[in-house]
């Protein structure tokens, strides 16, 4: 299913969405009479998906208590010791990422059979913990946020046809370097060491979000 976009307003796919609000009641809207309906919270490092999507679950949730849930891609980092010492510095690239088992978690939160138990990642302990949530069959709508939910490579891109609808979370490249900085200061890096993390690694990444998207649905500021 797609969002109806003259119901919900808008004149092209490309546009600026309104506030937190009016966001929310457009999904509503959108997910009427759908069992399950998929939302992805696509955006660079740093971009701020979890504090949005987090916001966007808690308003759908004030209108319909208990129908929306929240997938953090993140929970499918591969573990240290399976990346080991050649790829644990590229941790958070593309392809340190269990794709596949997001892939079949997803498959089966659209079935909307069961109750799904999902990965959730543990950033101080920098681990995913098995099952850290589960979505239950009354979350009809159901946020999934990740940097590369929408990267036009495979096997990412095979994820697209899952979601009903995609959002992308646009941010100015200075912003993103100042929070990705703050977030390694705060984790224990030192000043060099946060700098380094932040150019030459997260904002490589971010570069190739932003670069090598398919178009979203719909872009928010």
């Amino acid at each position: 299913m797609t969002p109806d976009l003259d119901t919900l307003d808008l004149d092209t796919p490309d546009f600026d969405t309104p506030d937190l609000d009016t966001l929310a009641e457009q999904i509503i809207r959108a997910a009427e009479g759908a069992s399950r309906y998929l939302v992805a919270l696509a955006g660079p490092p740093g971009a701020g998906k979890s504090y949005r999507s987090a916001q966007l679950c808690a308003a759908i949730n004030q209108r319909l208590p208990g129908q929306a849930g929240l997938v953090p891609m993140d929970g499918y980092h591969f573990d240290n010791a399976v990346l080991g010492e050649q790829q644990l510095p590229l941790k958070g690239a593309p392809h340190t990422f269990d794709v596949e088992g997001l892939r079949c978690d997803l498959e089966r939160i659209r079935q909307a059979r069961h109750p799904v138990a999902v990965p959730v990642f543990d950033r101080p302990l920098d681990l995913a913990r098995a099952g850290g949530r589960l979505i239950a069959l009354e979350q009809r709508i159901v946020i999934v946020e990740g940097n590369y939910l929408l990267l036009d490579r495979s096997p990412w891109r095979e994820l697209r046809p899952l979601f009903d609808w995609t959002l992308f979370l646009e941010v100015d490249d200075a912003v993103l370097v100042e929070r990705l900085i703050d977030r390694w200061l705060e984790m224990g890096q030192d000043r060099a060491g946060a700098l380094a993390r932040t150019h030459h690694k997260d904002m490589l990444n971010a570069q190739l979000v932003k670069n090598c998207c398919l178009p979203p649905d719909q872009r928010w500021r």
